[in-house]
């Protein structure tokens, strides 16, 4: 399925939950911040908010910077 991922389109398999597309994007950093559709999504809820075709999802790593 067809989904944007930072701000590109991505293809991803169907039935991914936000802590398997966390791993299949192999994103290393703990702290990361998710959003969906423009919404943050809560870290406790990672394993019951599913991944639906056209999400919008953004990544954001809140340890970068200067």
């Amino acid at each position: 399925m067809i989904i944007q991922f930072n701000g590109l389109k991505e293809t991803i398999p169907q039935g991914l939950n936000i802590s398997k597309l966390i791993k299949f994007f192999n994103e290393g950093d703990p702290h990361v911040i998710v959003e969906q559709n423009g919404r943050y999504v809560y870290p406790k809820n990672y394993d019951t908010c599913m991944v639906m075709e056209n999400d919008r999802i953004e990544f954001i790593n809140p340890n970068l910077g200067g």
